[in-house]
């Protein structure tokens, strides 16, 4: 890997509202993606808006998940942060996507901290 990590954005929508505004579940299915992605689960955050939305955050040992609802249009915004090597952001997005039955999705890649390593292996 020629960077410090991966930092994958994701557009999720057309999701199921019920599960975009359900803390339980949207938590479980976050530590599912951390798991599936065979990240070490350090902690976890979340927060239910009024009247509807919630944000949260799942810290990993590699570094985050993140994820915005805006369950009244079917919308949400998350975001997978992994360093090093042994960790697959790529099935955490799966298994957010297929949760959430989002029915349209786009993700974005970021290779992060790249000019670090560029520095360190010019020396």
């Amino acid at each position: 890997m020629n960077a410090l990590g991966r930092h994958l954005l994701m557009e999720l929508e057309d999701c199921n509202e019920e599960i975009l505004n359900n803390l339980d579940t949207l938590k479980e299915a976050m530590l599912a993606a951390a798991n599936e992605a065979g990240a070490t689960v350090m902690g976890e955050s979340f927060h239910r808006f009024n009247p509807h939305g919630i944000s949260g955050v799942v810290v990993v040992a590699e570094s985050h998940l993140f994820i915005h609802t805006w369950p009244e249009y079917g919308y949400a915004a998350a975001d997978i942060f992994t360093c090093g090597t042994t960790v697959q952001p790529e099935k955490a997005a799966e298994v957010l996507i297929e949760k959430l039955g989002a029915r349209k999705h786009s993700i974005q890649e970021i290779a992060r901290g790249t000019k670090i390593t560029e520095r360190v292996r010019s020396g």
